[in-house]
């Protein structure tokens, strides 16, 4: 009896033990590229391009969806393989080995309620309604309702793009500050008399809201004033599955998905 104690163990053990190799060899096969993404470019183009890029290439996806500043920070922690990011790497980040290739480039739009009977605006007036020196809409033609002033966290690659390209670093007063970028649009939705700003890409999926001329300039015209550009970055050169990413959005198939949802590949005019 007892030797049949020890020997049934045994076997147990050496089929657990020989189990989870197989498991893990299994798992390692099928392990995922983990890409950490920016709230605006998923929302402009991640719903699309991941599902055809996993089509295409029959790699899985692991996806954290965050800040620029929190995908690029994942990456240099291990967290990721690859992050996506609407604003440029700083000095610090291309220190410790981060490297970006853009891919495309968006219109930061300027959002509004649909019920704001207004459907352009001049530079000036865009950095005096978000320095908060024209606070009603009627102060330029509009109805006769304060203005809601809503920004993303001064983390997100919006905000920061937003306060160089449209208010040269001049400070931005705000009545309502998002934590996401994306969350903007929500709040836009929300306040009938509310402005922000988004990328073009994500904005043009709305209802509720509409985007702004600047200086009688559509985002679609290629002279519009304000742009974000789109990067992916790796820690080093790209490798792996990170280069099968990137190969994937310079195909044609993935020009084609950029064009669809709005923003113009990198390549493009």
């Amino acid at each position: 009896m007892k030797l049949k104690i020890i020997i049934v163990p045994m076997v147990v053990i050496t089929l657990f033990v020989f189990g989870s190799m197989v498991f893990d060899s299994t798992a390692e096969a099928k392990e995922s590229l983990r890409i950490s993404c920016s709230a605006q470019i998923y929302e402009a183009l991640g719903e699309e391009m991941i599902p055809e890029f996993k089509q295409a290439t029959g790699i899985e996806v692991d996806l954290h969806i965050c800040s620029s500043y929190i995908s690029v920070k994942r990456l240099i922690n291990g967290t990721c393989d690859i992050a996506s990011s609407a604003r440029k790497l700083s000095k610090k980040e291309k220190e410790k080995g981060c490297v970006e290739t853009p891919f495309c480039k968006d219109p930061l739009a300027i959002i509004v309620n649909s019920k704001v009977n207004i459907d352009n605006i001049s530079a000036k007036q865009l950095q005096k309604i978000f320095s908060r020196r024209i606070s009603n809409w009627k102060e330029i033609g509009g109805p006769d309702h304060p203005i809601t002033v809503i920004v993303p966290g001064k983390a997100t690659a919006a905000y920061n793009n937003f306060s160089s390209q449209v208010m040269k670093r001049k400070k931005v007063n705000y009545d309502f500050m998002t934590y996401r970028s994306t969350f903007a649009i929500e709040a836009v939705k929300h306040f009938p008399y509310a402005i922000s700003f988004i990328s073009q890409g994500t904005a043009l999926k709305q209802k509720g809201i509409k985007t702004l001329k600047i200086n009688g300039l559509s985002t679609s015209n290629k002279k519009y004033p304000y742009y974000q550009q789109f990067s992916y970055i790796t820690i080093g050169k790209p490798a792996g599955k990170a280069k099968a990413l990137l190969d994937f959005l310079s195909s044609e198939k993935g020009k084609a998905i950029m064009k669809k949802e709005g923003v113009c590949p990198s390549c493009d005019d």
